[in-house]
């Protein structure tokens, strides 16, 4: 039996193929990255490079989800579309029933159930999407989630989704701390996206949430923080440099 052609039949070793596929889509996206800080939360994504005939503007990984809440998505872009306008009239209908702003982790319950929700029906497929859920609850508390095309979702302090997502989520590992502010929190999202992009500061894009609004860095600011990454780089190498002068 082909039980990679059916989404509603398990595999005899307990997989779900389509799923699996979907999330194999993920990894072929381009990568997200999300940092949550004492008084920010930031968002940073590796954007595609435009044509020259092309509006950069319509090419968006970011989107905004209601005033205090962002996703940013890896895999299908389609897919993520389709998602982001569910989730924007979820978080209406929560203000109009509730009459309050919704938590980010009711929001991201909200993507997640949709996303298992295609899981387990025939005639449709899974979203080859992953998300990064991020923004403050109504009680200033900042919050990271992520969702998976099977529906799970958990909440972290930093990680990364999309192409060489390990790779990213490793170094966040070793250098992130409980304690970054907002400026360390950008330039560890710089930071951890230059171990995957190559091309520097026209293809990163930054979204920086705190509890009074959001800002996006232009390429000129994005610029000054690769420039003292490298900077910091060259005096670390120096360092090296000189103890082991000293200790041959």
């Amino acid at each position: 039996m082909s039980y990679d052609r059916a989404l509603t039949v398990f595999s005899p070793d307990g997989h779900l193929f389509q799923v699996e596929y979907a999330q194999e889509a993920v990894r072929k996206g381009t990568c997200a990255v999300g940092i949550c800080g004492t008084d920010a939360v930031v968002l940073g994504v590796e954007k595609k490079a435009a044509l020259k005939l092309q509006d950069s503007r319509t090419m968006r990984k970011i989107h905004q989800l209601d005033q205090h809440i962002f996703i940013a998505s890896a895999g299908l872009v389609a897919d993520a579309r389709v998602l982001v306008d569910m989730a924007r009239v979820e978080c209406q209908n929560h203000r109009l029933t509730i009459e309050d702003a919704p938590s980010v982790e009711f929001i991201t319950h909200y993507v997640a159930s949709i996303q298992q929700r295609y899981t387990q029906s025939g005639g449709r497929r899974p979203f080859g999407i992953s998300t990064l859920i991020v923004g403050f609850d109504p009680d200033n508390t900042p919050r990271l989630f992520q969702t998976d095309p099977s529906g799970i979702y958990y909440q972290w302090k930093a990680n990364s989704i999309g192409r060489n997502s390990q790779t990213v989520r490793e170094y966040l590992e070793k250098h992130y701390t409980d304690n970054i502010n907002e400026a360390d929190a950008v330039k560890l999202a710089v930071k951890s996206l230059l171990e995957v992009v190559q091309t520097g500061a026209k293809n990163i894009e930054i979204l920086v949430i705190t509890k009074s609004g959001s800002r996006t860095p232009n390429v000129d600011e994005i610029e000054e923080v690769i420039k003292v990454i490298e900077a910091e780089k060259a005096e670390e190498a120096e360092k090296k440099a000189a103890r082991r002068t000293t200790s041959s």
